[in-house]
């Protein structure tokens, strides 16, 4: 069995698409009352467990059936205020499956964040070691949480201690794709500008408010999700691969290109607007991220990460302009 936490989400749910056939499939989710199941509606699914139970049934099976535990589940949002609800899903159960993992010795590839970054102001490289990961300062209390276990695990690695046979966490800069839907606020601007842009209106974009970039011009690492699942299989494949990993493509590029992006893939000339940035984050926005990719390259991965405006072409025409967009 491959157990892939988060499994109904957004890159569980694409990474459970990329491993049918490869074991029987385990799903860790709550899936609510909305669409979120659609996510998982086309696989075929060993079990489907609430987190809250996963302790239970991890209990009830032999460590030899498990081939590997896929941690992608999370609250995801860096907005949550609830920092005790974070704790307890963020850190409690991934230090759980952690120590289930070592003890067992079951495989463990978690999502960490380029949120553990917080301004960038130390930079983006993915050095685990703990005077690196001590130094980095997160904007919110999700980075904060992802932080927390990227910082306990290399302090468990230095020290000796239990691991399990292969421990990696990836640091997911910004992720689009298909299966977002259900998001909200947090679902990439592709998915947020694509019914906007299609129906002809100009693209919203914020307004900059720092002297060295211009309105739109903001920077981010975008990353289409097929590409992070690449990464994901290429580490099941090579179970040898251990540490903390960068997941970006290395090149910045603005929240301009990305609209443009989506106006190229349905055949419009770009038109923008420009509004200001919420003043509750002004003051943490980010305007630059981009990840470092020497150390996945240097541990084996050489595949090619699809251009922007490929990635968005496929998503939006594939995807978006379909009537089920669900992968």
């Amino acid at each position: 069995m491959i157990v892939v936490t988060g499994g109904a989400g957004f890159i569980g749910s694409n990474l459970l698409a990329a491993l049918e056939g490869r074991g029987d499939l385990v799903v860790v989710d709550h899936l609510g009352q909305g669409d979120m199941w659609r996510n998982i509606a086309k696989r075929e699914l060993a079990d489907v467990i609430r987190p809250q139970d996963l302790q239970k049934w991890l209990a009830g099976r032999s460590a030899e059936q498990i081939q590997a535990i896929f941690h992608m589940g999370a609250i995801s949002s860096t907005t949550e205020t609830d920092v005790d609800v974070i704790v307890e899903n963020n850190i409690r159960l991934t230090l759980d499956l952690f120590r289930w993992c070592a003890s067992e010795k079951v495989r463990f590839i978690y999502a960490s964040s380029a949120a553990t970054y917080g301004d960038g102001s130390e930079g983006f490289d993915d050095d685990d070691s703990v005077a690196a990961l001590a130094k980095l300062q997160p904007l919110n209390a999700y980075g904060w949480s992802k932080q927390v276990i990227d910082r306990r695990l290399a302090r468990v690695l230095r020290e000796g201690g239990s691991l399990p046979p292969q421990c990696v966490g990836l640091k997911f800069f910004n992720v689009y794709g298909p299966n977002e839907y259900h998001k909200g606020s947090m679902r990439s601007v592709v998915h947020q500008l694509h019914p906007k842009v299609a129906a002809g209106e100009a693209a919203k974009l914020f307004r900059s408010h720092h002297p060295d970039y211009q309105d739109g011009g903001q920077l981010r690492d975008f990353i289409y999700v097929k590409d992070v699942v690449d990464v994901m299989l290429w580490l099941f494949e090579n179970p040898e691969v251990q540490g903390l990993y960068n997941v970006g493509t290395g090149q910045a590029r603005s929240f301009a290109d990305l609209a443009g992006a989506v106006f190229g893939a349905l055949g419009k000339e770009p038109r923008f607007e420009f509004v200001d940035t919420p003043i509750e984050i002004r003051d943490k926005y980010q305007y630059f991220t981009q990840a470092s990719m020497q150390k996945l390259r240097a541990a084996g991965y050489d595949r090619a990460f699809t251009s922007l405006e490929d990635g968005v072409k496929d998503y939006v025409l594939e995807y978006l302009e379909q009537a089920d967009p669900w992968l």
